[in-house]
Order: C-alpha cells, then sequence, then structure tokens
C-alpha cells in the first residue's frame, strides 16, 4: 500500500500514512490575520498552508484556532517534512497532508518515528 501511497498525497497521522479522500472546506493562508479566524471556527475540516519548509506561520494559527475552541478537524497542508509533524501535532493539527515527492522521500516509517510527539511535549510537562 505505501508504494501505491507514495505517487499521490497523502494524510500523515500518528499510525501512518492515509489516503487523501475529503478536501478541506477551507484552506487559510498562513499570513491569515488572527482576527478573521473566528468566522472559521464552525467549519468541519480546516487546512492550513505551508507554502516553504521555513513558512512556520501556520503552527502559530493553529494554535490560535485551538485556543479560540475550535473542535474540527486541522490538517497542515503544503511543503511540510517528517521532523515538523511532531510540532504540527503538538500546535493541534490532527493530520499533515503530504506531497507525492516528500512522501517518496520520505516514507510512512520516518512520520511514524515522529509519531510519539506527546512524550516530547515541553509544554504539558510543565503544566504538570
Amino acid at each position: 500500500m505505501t508504494e501505491r501511497l507514495n505517487s499521490e498525497r497523502v494524510l500523515a497521522r500518528d499510525d501512518g500514512f492515509h489516503p487523501l479522500v475529503d478536501e478541506a472546506e477551507e484552506t487559510l493562508a498562513p499570513d491569515t490575520p488572527l482576527a478573521d479566524l473566528e468566522q472559521h471556527l464552525h467549519r468541519d475540516l480546516i487546512a492550513i498552508d505551508f507554502p516553504s519548509f521555513s513558512d512556520g506561520r501556520g503552527f502559530s494559527l493553529a494554535r490560535r484556532l485551538r485556543e479560540m475552541g475550535y473542535k474540527g478537524r486541522l490538517r497542515a497542508s503544503g511543503r511540510l517534512i517528517a521532523d515538523q509533524f511532531a510540532m504540527a501535532r503538538r500546535v493541534g493539527f490532527d493530520e499533515v497532508e503530504v506531497a507525492p515527492d516528500i512522501a517518496a522521500r520520505q516514507p510512512q516509517d520516518q512520520w511514524i518515528a515522529r509519531a510519539d510527539w506527546q512524550a516530547y511535549d515541553h509544554r504539558a510537562t510543565l503544566a504538570g
């Protein structure tokens, strides 16, 4: 199954790759103003775009959406790599959409290796 998935966009979750079967109702740009987030809280699935590996503004948007009470699925999409999976999960993302070229270079086992993100959640450790 991994071979087939590596030629398509897939979703990385804590238990590995899954086929992408549903599109997000809304995709937010990383520069979406915080004041505009409230209008999206009713949606079931929101994606936040990461236009480059080095653009971390989407992590802040995800955290703010969760702090504002967003309960739906939150998907990171765009140019993320396996090393960013733990951070994505910590700030509130449920899944990461992985591009075919990245899935080919960083197969499922590299993403699963970062799925123990809760064991390294420094903020939760401090909070007790």
